[in-house]
C-alpha cells in the first residue's frame, strides 16, 4: 500500500503545482501553449524512442504475455466503439469520447514501473518492459487515429492515415520499435540526451495537465468523469484477469500485467488531446481523478492477483 501511495503522491504534487503556476503570474497563457507543444514534439516523442528502443524482451512466455495484453487493449477499444452510439445518444461529443477512450486505454507506464520495481523486482520489471513495448504503439496509433477521423476535419481515409503518419507520437513508437528490432538501439551520448529528455517530458508533462485543470468540469461532465475513471481503473484490470485466464498466464507476470491496467491513464493523454483538438479539459480532469482514485483501486487489484499465487 505505501508503495502505491509513494508512487502517486508525487504525481499529484506536480499536478497542483501546475495548476498554482497557471493561477499565478510566474507563467503567461501565451507561454503554456509553447510548453504544450515542447512536450508534443520533443519531450514525449524523446520518451517513447528510450523506452521502446531500450526495452527488453527475450524473456519466457513472451508471445502468451504480449498476446494477453493485446487482448486488454482491443477489447477495451472495441467496447469504447460499440459504446460510442449509446453516449453520443446521451449528448457525449466527438471531442469528449476521444477523451473518453484515450482515459480508458492508455495507461500511466512510468507509475506502473515505479510500483512494480518497489514490489516484484527486476524479472517483473522485464515484464513491465514487454508490457510497454507490445502496447505502446498500437494505442498511441488507435488513438491518433480515430481523433483523426472523428475531430480531425478532413475524413477522407488518406487525410487519417496522413495524419497517423505525421504525428509524433507515432513517429516516435515506429523510430523506438525500429532501432530495438535492428539491434541499433541508443548508447552513449545519444543514449543520455534521450534519456535527460524524456525524463523532463514526466514533471513537465504533468505540469501541463495541472494548468488545464478545470474543476468545473468534473461537476459539468460527473458522469463522463466517473465512467472513465471506473472504464480504466476497474475495467482495465478486469480485462487484464480476463486475457490472462485466456493465455495460461497466472502467478508474478499476471500481476504486473493487472498493474498495467490498473494504473491512471497516461499524462501525454492531455498533451494529445489539447493538440488534436479533443475535449483537453475533461481529459485533465480524467487523469487528475483517476490518479487519486487509484490510490484506492491499484492496492485491491494487487491483493487480488497476489491472492492467487503467493
Amino acid at each position: 500500500m505505501l508503495s502505491i501511495i509513494y508512487a502517486l503522491v508525487p504525481v499529484i504534487l506536480v499536478i497542483i503545482l501546475g495548476l498554482v503556476l497557471k493561477r499565478s503570474p510566474v507563467i503567461g497563457e501565451a507561454h503554456w501553449r509553447g510548453i504544450e507543444n515542447l512536450c508534443y514534439y520533443i519531450l514525449f516523442p524523446a520518451l517513447l524512442i528510450k523506452t521502446l528502443a531500450t526495452a527488453k524482451t527475450g524473456t519466457a512466455e513472451v508471445l502468451s504475455f504480449s498476446g494477453m495484453a493485446l487482448f486488454a487493449i482491443f477489447a477495451m477499444t472495441g467496447f469504447m466503439l460499440a459504446l460510442y452510439p449509446v453516449l453520443k445518444g446521451r449528448g457525449v461529443s466527438p471531442e469528449s469520447f476521444t477523451s473518453l477512450l484515450q482515459g480508458a486505454t492508455r495507461w500511466h507506464g512510468f507509475i506502473a514501473l515505479s510500483i512494480v520495481d518497489f514490489l516484484l523486482g527486476d524479472e517483473a520489471i522485464a515484464y513491465m518492459a514487454i508490457t510497454m513495448a507490445v502496447i505502446i504503439p498500437p494505442l498511441n496509433i488507435i488513438n491518433v487515429a480515430v481523433m483523426a477521423s472523428m475531430i480531425g476535419g478532413g475524413n477522407g481515409l488518406g487525410d487519417v492515415i496522413n495524419k497517423i503518419f505525421r504525428n509524433p507520437f507515432i513517429i516516435a513508437c515506429f523510430v523506438g520499435a525500429l532501432l530495438n528490432l535492428t539491434g541499433i538501439g541508443l548508447s552513449g551520448p545519444v543514449y543520455q540526451v534521450f534519456e535527460m529528455l524524456g525524463n523532463g517530458a514526466l514533471g513537465v508533462g504533468l505540469l501541463v495537465v495541472g494548468a488545464g485543470l478545470e474543476f468545473s468540469k468534473v461537476l459539468e461532465h460527473r458522469f463522463l468523469v466517473a465512467f472513465g475513471t471506473c472504464i480504466r481503473l476497474l475495467g482495465m484490470p478486469l480485462l487484464m484477469f480476463t486475457g490472462a485466464w485466456l493465455f495460461g498466464i497466472e502467478g508474478m507476470p499476471l500481476t504486473v500485467a493487472v498493474i498495467a491496467g490498473a494504473v491512471p491513464t497516461a499524462a501525454s493523454s492531455y498533451i494529445l488531446a489539447r493538440q488534436m483538438g479533443a475535449d483537453a479539459p475533461l481529459m485533465a480532469n480524467l487523469i487528475t481523478v483517476q490518479v487519486v482514485v487509484s490510490i484506492v483501486t491499484l492496492p485491491v487489484m494487487i491483493w487480488l492477483t497476489q491472492g492467487q499465487w503467493t
